[in-house]
């Protein structure tokens, strides 16, 4: 974790001592924060998460970043979501503290002083989704996939998907996707309100970049103000309650007969056979 302080400092050039995160500095003053796990689909797992906590923290200081752009590595996915091989023999203690480091994380890109862009160039699903939703809004490649699958692992969503997907696609919706754990494609995302653009996959980025130009430009302080009230005033009473008992319900499923059954049978690559009550 040592190299990753000073990040600011070092943001002229792209990172590759990373173990997990590439990330690089774009004129005028953006950032991209991309997620590197190719073999794992970039799927989330500790060192990840630590990793990006720390750089986030690092970006949301750096007078020189004025907006942050979230993507993955790859043209597969974005993040295909937390790590189920390691994350499957968590106990129930570990599995809260896993939902907490998710709600960390998330609760940066939300809060931080300056705009955050989900860049979806893939598969964005589980922990995918739910970073992405915690950004200020989400710009999709047509490749882009969307979903909160956890129910199928015997678990919920745990980076705070219970409660930011209802801000997206309101309430019904967000129960459907929940219960079904069914996958969305970028064009029925639009449809739903889940991103506000999708691009061809061929010159996404530049797309991206771009939009993340068009509000580099403008205001550093008025951008900062109206964040601040658009989302750290709007539900800033219950939030953190609603984050604590999310991460609990997350860990206490964990180890359950459900839990188990539906992770071996996603490492063993067969349906799950649920017996929980």
């Amino acid at each position: 974790m040592s190299r990753l302080v000073g990040l600011a400092e070092r943001l002229g050039m792209v990172f590759t001592n990373m173990t997990n995160l590439i990330i690089e500095k774009k004129e005028p003053g953006i950032a991209i924060v991309k997620i590197s796990r190719p073999a794992a689909l970039n799927a989330l797992n500790i060192e990840t998460l630590q990793e990006l906590k720390i750089s986030l923290e690092e970006l949301a200081k750096d007078e020189a970043v004025r907006v942050v752009v979230l993507t993955g590595d790859g043209e597969k996915a974005f993040i295909a979501g937390a790590d189920i091989l390691q994350m499957k023999d968590l106990s129930p203690n570990d599995g809260v503290r896993f939902s907490q480091l998710g709600h960390e994380v998330a609760r940066i890109l939300e809060l931080m002083p300056k705009p955050t862009i989900a860049a979806v160039n893939g598969f964005a699903l589980g922990g995918g989704t739910e970073l992405a939703i915690a950004c200020d809004f989400i710009l999709a490649s047509e490749k882009a996939v969307f979903g909160q699958p956890e129910v199928g692992l015997g678990i919920i969503p745990g980076f705070g998907g219970t409660f930011r997907l209802a801000r997206y696609v309101g309430f019904p919706m967000a129960k459907e996707l929940i219960f079904t754990g069914r996958k969305v494609k970028a064009e029925e995302a639009k449809a739903i309100g889940l991103v506000n653009a999708v691009y061809p996959l061929d010159g996404f980025m530049a797309q991206v970049l771009e939009v993340a130009k068009s509000i580099s430009l403008q205001s550093r302080s008025a951008i900062k103000a109206a964040k601040r009230l658009m989302t750290e005033f709007s539900e800033s009473v219950g939030l953190n309650f609603k984050l604590d008992y999310e991460a609990q319900t997350f860990g206490q499923l964990m180890g359950s007969p459900d839990q188990r059954e539906g992770m071996s049978a996603f490492s063993e690559k067969r349906k799950p056979t649920f017996q929980g009550l």
